[in-house]
C-alpha cells in the first residue's frame, strides 16, 4: 500500500519510539523510510536595556545545529539498514517545522507521513498547538500519528 514513508524526527524519547515502530512499520509494508529533522534557524538577537548577548555566530550556530541533526540521522538510518531498509534521510533550517515536515515529504515523495504525538490534551493543547495537527490540517499526503 504504502511505499515511501516519511518520517520526522527530533531525538527524543517519544521520537525514538516512533522511529523503531515507523521502521517496524515500513519493514512489513516493504516501503522505503526518509528521514527528516528540522534544524532551528539562528535566533534573532534582540538589543537594548535586558538583553542577553549569544557569543554564538550563525556559522558556529549553524554547525552546531547540522552536528546534531547528523548524528539523530545518522542514527536513525544505522537502526532501518539493521532491518534490512532502504533509507535517506533530509534536513534544513526551517523556522516552521510542520512547514518543513510538508515540504519534505514531497521531495522525497513520500506516500505517508509517519509521526508521533505528545497527546497534549486541554489547554496546554491549545495553547502551544502540535506539529503533528498543523501537517494533518495542512497536507494532502496521508498522515499516520503514532502514539
Amino acid at each position: 500500500m504504502f511505499k515511501h514513508i516519511l518520517l520526522p524526527t527530533d531525538g527524543s524519547a517519544l521520537s525514538s519510539d516512533t522511529v523503531a515502530r515507523a521502521i517496524t512499520f515500513a519493514r512489513e509494508a516493504g516501503a522505503k523510510i526518509t528521514f527528516y529533522y528540522a534544524k532551528p534557524d539562528y535566533p534573532v538577537a534582540f538589543y537594548g536595556e535586558g538583553a542577553l548577548i549569544d557569543p554564538t555566530t550563525p556559522d558556529k550556530f549553524d554547525a552546531m545545529a547540522t552536528e546534531q541533526a547528523n548524528a539523530i540521522l545518522q542514527d536513525c538510518e544505522r537502526l532501518a539498514r539493521t532491518e534490512g531498509l532502504a533509507c535517506a534521510s533530509i534536513s534544513n533550517v526551517c523556522e516552521v517545522p510542520y512547514e518543513g515536515i510538508i515540504a519534505a515529504a514531497e521531495e522525497a515523495g513520500a506516500d505517508l507521513i509517519f509521526m508521533a504525538s505528545h497527546g497534549r490534551r486541554g489547554l496546554s493543547g491549545l495553547l502551544l498547538g502540535s506539529e503533528t495537527q498543523k501537517v494533518l490540517t495542512h497536507t494532502k499526503i496521508p498522515v499516520l500519528v503514532y502514539r
